[in-house]
Parts: C-alpha cells; structure tokens; sequence
C-alpha cells in the first residue's frame, strides 16, 4: 500500500490543483479485519523452484552454513580426546580328544569357538580380573574421566586446569564396579574376517590406559584359560569344603537365633510359613461369611412372618404335623360344605362339625406359630454368631497388627537363614558335582600384536564434526525457509491466484514506486499504463459479446487499487470511443473524486435518498478532462449504505445508465466485513476482483470470491496489482514485464523493490531478498496476531 502522508503532485482534471499520489491506491481504511490461514503448498518437485528458493534465501543458507562451521568447531572444542589401542589375540583351537562311551571322536575348530572366545573377553569376570591386575579401582582419573562433552574442556585446552573427584568419597565395592564399567563399556572385540584373529580395542581419554587395558585384557584372557586348566579336582574339592564348612556354621547360627527370637516374641508358624494368628484370621473371615448368610436367609424368613404370611413358609409347608392337620381341615371343611345343602347350621350334627373345624384351625394355628417363634429363635441366633464372630476378628485383627510389628526382625532373620540354607544347598551339590578329572595344562590364545600407546586422539574428529554441524545447520535452514513460507499466506505469483481461485488472470499490474505512481499513470507510455491497457484488452475478450456493459471493480481487502484500476480502465476504454461512466460505489469510504480532483457534495447516495432537485440531476454526472469519462460521486456518506444499495432504485438507476452510456464501471468497496460489494455485483454484468501481491491473503481472497458468487456475481477474472516484476525469485517467468519492454525504449530508471506494511510506510534503499523476508514475517506474525484475536 502506498503512504499517504507522502505527497507527489499530479495535475488535477481542470481545477488545476494537485493531488496526491496515493490517492490512486485505496487509503488504509479501517475495514474489518479478517482471519488468515496458512498457505497451501505446491505439491510436487521441481527442481528449477528449489533453485530459486537457494538464490532468494541466499544469505540465509550461507549464515547458517558458516554458523555450521563454528558451531563444529566450537563441538570439536567442547569433546574431550579419546585414544585407543589395539591388541591382536589368536586363539588356538587344537584338537582334542574326548571320551564318548568308549569312542574316540575328533572335534573341529569352527567359528562358535571364536565366539565363545569374543564373549569370554567381553564378559564382566574377565573385566573384574582386569580391574584387579592394574588396580584401576584405586585410580582417580580412571574411575572418574572428564565429561566427554563439556564447557570446562575448552579452560582445560586452554589453561591446563582440571579436577579430579576423590577416590575416598566411593566405597571399594562402588570403585570397583566403576571401574569394571568403564572396561565395558570402552572395550571393543571384533573377529577379523577369514582369520582366526580377535582384534582387541579399548578406548580412553589417557594414552596410557588405552594402551594398557587392551593388552592386560588379552593376558587376563590366556590367564584366565590356563588357571581353569591348572586347577585340578582335588584343589576345587578342598576350597568347596571349606565354603561349606563356613556356611554350615553360618546356617546354625543363623537358624538358632530366628528360633530364640521366635520364642521370646510368641511367634508361632503354622507349617505353611502363616502365623498362627493370620490361620486363625483366615477361618474366622470363612466363619463370619457363612453365619452372615445364614443370618440373611433367617431374616428374610422373619420378614415374610412380621407380614402375615408365616403359612406359607417352607417349613410350614414341610411340617408333616401341619400337612395331616391341614388335610382333616379340609376333610371336616368339605363335609360341612356338603351337609349345609341339607341341614342347618344351628342342628347337632352340623354345630359339632364347626366345633372341630374350630379346634383344629386352633392347633394348626398354634403350630404354624410354633414354627414361626423357632424361625425367630434361630434369626436371634444368627444375629448374635454374627456379632461375636466379627468381635472376634477385631480381636484377632488387634492381635495381627501387633504380630507384624513383632514379625518385621523375624522376616530379617529368617531371610538370612533361606540365604545361608541357598548358599549351603549350592556348595553341597557343586561339591557333588566335582569329579576326578585330567586335562592337559595347554595354552589356548596368543598375543600376535601388543597394543602400542596411541599418539594422538582418534576422537573427535573435526572433519567429521564440521560435516554434521553443517548438514544439521542446512537442515535447520531448510526448515526455517520452509516455515518462512508457510507463514507466507499472500499471493507471489498469478499461478497462484489461479490455482487458488480458479479465475481466470485477465492482467497484471506491475508495482511502482510511490514517488513515481503520479507520473507512471499519466504516462501513457509508462509501463503500468500498458498494462492497464493489456487488462482492457483482457476485459474486451472476456465475454462472447465482448466486455460487460457494467463493470464492478472490487477488492478483497482494502489498498488493494481497486480505485485506480477503476479509473485507467475507464481512461482506456474511453480512448477506444466507448461512451464510460465511473460509479463510486463506495459509500463509507470514496475515493475516485480524490483521483479525479472533484468535489463530493452530491452523487450516488444523494440520487438514492431523492435528497436531489430535479434540476441539478444533470449536474450529478460530471463531465472529466478526459473525452467520453463522465463521473458520478458517492455524495453524502449515508449511515446505511446497504440498505441503499439495495434498493429497486439502486437496480433501476444502473438500468437505466446502462441505456445511456456504452460502459459502466463501478468503483465497489472491499469484499471482507461488507456487504456492499456482493450487492452490487448481482446489478453488474460482470465483476473484476484485484488482488494485490504479498497483501490480501489467500483465506480473504476466498472467502470474498465466495461472497461474491454467493450473491450471484458474474467473477470475469482477476487483476494481479503490485507485482514486482524486477525480483529475483518466483516472479522469475516475468521477468519479460519489465519497463524497458513496456517504455517503447523510454529510459527510465530502474525501480528498486519496496516493502508495505500495514500502516504503507515505504522502506527505501533495501535489497529485494531482504524487503520479501521482512514482508513475509510481518506477514506471518499477522497471522499469528488475528489468529489469537479471533481464538480470545
């Protein structure tokens, strides 16, 4: 967007006063902000983009390959020297002879045994043996190298200043284990390819120690191979013995004091390792279940009772008693039924039978109640088993927690007595195991070369170091371009707008300084007028009938040079002899009578409020300075522009203009946060969207494109404003729309590149690279901005 605040003097259309240049691009107008949306990628390789992606962010890539650079250095720096030395072993494989029930059978050298040897280097007992032989667990710079990686390598490399950690703050076992570590972890066994050779190499930050310990790995090796052959049954024999004799008494010690222990706390252990109390527990919780139970199935019979229907109990019902009773009842029931159909309840007979039908529901009552009252007993009873059992484990609980106090010292005890009974039963079945045997004392390996002490460090290595730094510092910089675009949500190229928006791209305008915008559109030979004249051209070709009748010329977002566009492109078509009329449609912000020098006391709002007099209707069109270009203002900025625009009027007037002029062109506000452009657009013949590079992003642009053929507009293409056709990177393919070719061989200056912010303050004497870096994070950091906003 260009400055406003920057004056550059342009003849006025016969009032002969001077107008400034940024009024040929919309003003900063405070429309609403709209979201933005990263930018979708080219899928796709192409090799010649990748290229111009190096050049544009050239300086970039060679500040981080040089920061690569230190940075490797700086590691190397930071690494503390490692040496190492190697010894080669050769193992002897001869063969033997081996007694399999009476035969003789020779056995092979093959590789499993030079694996076997590998891992017998490699192993822990081997680095104990090692450890022990040079005394490595009583030297401090052994157990307690420097850091391989540390700030204070750099003070050592330079002052020679470095501490050492005292070998009295570790305990032998802890110093011993670090050092056995520190063998394994830098000691190295590789099997050299078709030999019988184990090369042998270890690692350190001293010369000395790496020179040391691969050659007293490899002696340790043969010692160790020979002691196992020397040692003869009757030795191993005697020392398992004497183990065993040790852990014996151990064992009964042990054992008789877990025994007195138990005796004075009152530990008592069923056979099952469970105390007594924890048995007792266990049947008291079965106990307390079970009478939990039966406690519920009393209690529902005594519910069934308490509601009146004891009869029908189960053991009601199973009483034999009852059944007999119940049966003469019904016996004595069924022949006083029958005998009333003949005799009179007040005869003998028939009061005789009442008095037995009476007395046995009497006594049948009373044994239903009988049985019904032992119910309640035994309900009763189960309550108060259930009340004891649970005092009961209260009490056997109380009595747990006091035993596992006690039985803390008895688990100690009693673990040391499973340890010294394991160690026991070990050493009796290795002495069982232990058989006369002889075998010949024979050498196993062979040291073919010793380690010699390392001269210079094999790490790190500074070549290799820079290597990685700078693959790592490319790869960095390939992710912030990377990101750096992404961020850039803006239009660079016309592909893009095409691609993105799937118009047709009708023009492309390039951009010109502001202080030569004033000269550059009254230069009919200058660069950017032709190529408003190739957009006319465009618009002419746009339709099967040729450019629309009335035109609406909008933007997505404002400072986009909508206004301008409007303009020129009624300046070029009138120069053809069309009859144009230019329409400020921008009610809330006008701008068109700013370029042409006009006044805007009455216009378009006026004739759409009828706040006109019939004899300055005429007056309303104003003729300009240029042939065939009549105007007609916004007026009188209204405070419901939509509502006007519209209206039937609104429609009828641009009707009945296009009966009275060959082209109509109206200058519409901005798409985003307005409702006026898509209204205007449905009264059009065709509507032309501008789109200016690196401003609008990609999500306005869409979404005002979507507005517009939601309210039925006829989108006829796009017009790319702003293209800096003299940068060096994706507007390399037109490069051919420069202003040597467009000035008809004029000399003029070559335009330097220039970047907009949002409050259109011009940047000059920048390089291009850096003004399209500097408008891309200003870019992205809008984004980002609006993206918060909209989220709070």
């Amino acid at each position: 967007m260009l400055d406003r605040n920057r004056q550059h003097q342009i003849a006025g259309p016969g009032h002969g006063q001077t107008l400034s240049a940024d009024l040929y691009y919309d003003g900063a107008q405070n429309y609403s902000p709209y979201g933005r949306d990263p930018a979708e990628q080219d899928t796709g390789f192409n090799p010649l983009k990748l290229l111009f992606y190096v050049v544009q962010y050239r300086w970039l890539i060679v500040t981080m390959a040089a920061a690569g650079l230190v940075a490797g250095i700086v590691i190397t720096m930071l690494q503390t020297p490692k040496y190492q030395a190697t010894t080669q072993l050769e193992v002897l494989v001869p063969s033997a002879k081996v007694f399999q029930d009476i035969e003789v059978v020779a056995e092979n050298a093959d590789v499993r045994a030079f694996l076997t040897a590998r891992e017998k280097l490699r192993s822990r007992a081997l680095a104990q043996r090692v450890v022990f032989q040079l005394g490595l667990s009583e030297k401090p710079d052994f157990l307690f190298p420097t850091a391989d990686f540390s700030l204070s390598n750099i003070f050592y490399r330079a002052f020679g200043i470095s501490k050492s950690p005292s070998v009295e703050e570790k305990t032998p076992e802890q110093r011993e284990a670090i050092a056995i570590g520190r063998v394994l972890k830098d000691l190295t066994v590789n099997l050299v390819p078709n030999t019988s050779l184990l090369s042998i190499t270890f690692a350190d930050q001293k010369p000395k120690y790496a020179s040391d310990v691969a050659n007293q790995v490899a002696q340790s090796f043969i010692d160790q191979r020979l002691d196992q052959t020397s040692e003869t049954s009757d030795l191993a024999r005697q020392f398992i013995q004497e183990q065993v004799l040790q852990v014996k008494q151990k064992l009964q010690k042990s054992e008789e004091e877990l025994v007195a222990y138990a005796k004075d706390a009152g530990i008592t252990v069923t056979g099952d390792d469970k105390s007594l109390i924890g048995s007792n527990i266990e049947a008291l919780n079965t106990a307390l279940a079970t009478a939990i139970q039966d406690r519920l199935d009393a209690g529902r019979m005594v519910d069934q009772i308490d509601k009146g229907r004891g009869s029908s109990l189960a053991p009601v019902l199973e009483s034999e008693g009852l059944q007999k009773l119940s049966e003469k009842l019904a016996d004595l029931t069924s022949q006083y039924q029958q005998k009333l159909g003949i005799l009179k309840p007040g005869f003998p007979e028939m009061q005789q039978l009442q008095s037995q039908i009476r007395e046995l529901k009497r006594i049948y009552n009373n044994g239903v109640l009988a049985i019904t009252d032992s119910l309640r007993l035994k309900y009763q009873e189960a309550q108060n088993k259930e009340a004891d059992l649970k005092t009961k484990l209260a009490e056997m609980e109380k009595q747990q927690v006091i035993f596992n106090d006690k039985n803390i010292k008895y688990t100690i005890l009693k673990r040391e007595v499973d340890s010294n009974r394991s160690q026991y039963d070990s050493l009796i079945a290795k002495l069982n195991e232990v058989g006369v045997s002889s075998e010949l004392k024979t050498q196993s390996a062979a040291v073919v070369d010793f380690a010699a002490q390392p001269s210079s460090p094999y790490s790190p290595v500074l070549s290799r170091n820079l290597a990685v730094a700078l693959a790592l510092f490319m790869a960095l910089s390939a992710s912030i371009i990377y990101i750096i675009e992404l961020l850039n949500n803006t239009f660079t190229n016309p592909e893009q707008v095409e691609k993105e928006l799937g118009l047709a791209m009708l023009g492309i305008l390039p951009f010109v300084n502001d202080r030569e915008l004033a000269a550059s559109i009254a230069d009919q030979k200058s660069g950017l007028s032709e190529a408003y004249r190739s957009l006319r051209t465009s618009l002419q070709f746009s339709g099967a009938e040729g450019a629309p009748r009335s035109l609406l010329v909008t933007s997505s977002e404002p400072s986009e040079g909508k206004s301008t566009t409007s303009f020129k492109l009624g300046q070029d078509f009138a120069a053809l002899g069309a009859r144009v009329l230019l329409v400020d449609g921008d009610l809330r912000k006008p701008n068109l009578h700013r370029i042409l020098g006009l006044d805007n006391t009455i216009g378009l709002s006026n004739l759409l409020t009828n706040t006109v007099r019939k004899e300055d209707l005429a007056s309303i069109f104003r003729p300009t300075k240029y042939p065939n270009v009549t105007v007609l203002t916004s007026g009188t900025i209204p405070p419901n522009p939509a509502d006007l625009l519209s209206s039937p009027k609104m429609a009828l007037i641009l009707t009945n203009l296009g009966k009275r002029f060959d082209l109509v062109i109206i200058d519409a506000p901005p798409v985003v946060g307005l409702s006026d452009s898509p209204i205007l657009s449905r009264l059009a013949e065709g509507t032309l969207m501008v789109i200016s590079t690196n401003q609008v992003t990609r999500k306005s642009a869409k979404t005002a494109l979507k507005r517009l053929r939601a309210a039925g507009a006829n989108v006829v293409g796009a017009a790319m404003s702003k293209f800096a056709v003299n940068k060096f990177d994706y507007n390399y393919a037109y490069k051919y729309m420069n202003y040597q070719y467009y000035s008809y061989g004029m000399s003029t200056p070559k335009i330097e590149g220039r970047v907009d912010d949002a409050a259109g303050q011009p940047a000059y004497g920048k390089s291009p690279a850096f003004s399209h870096l500097v408008r891309r994070i200003r870019s992205g950091v809008g984004g980002f901005l609006d993206r918060a906003k909209s989220i709070s």
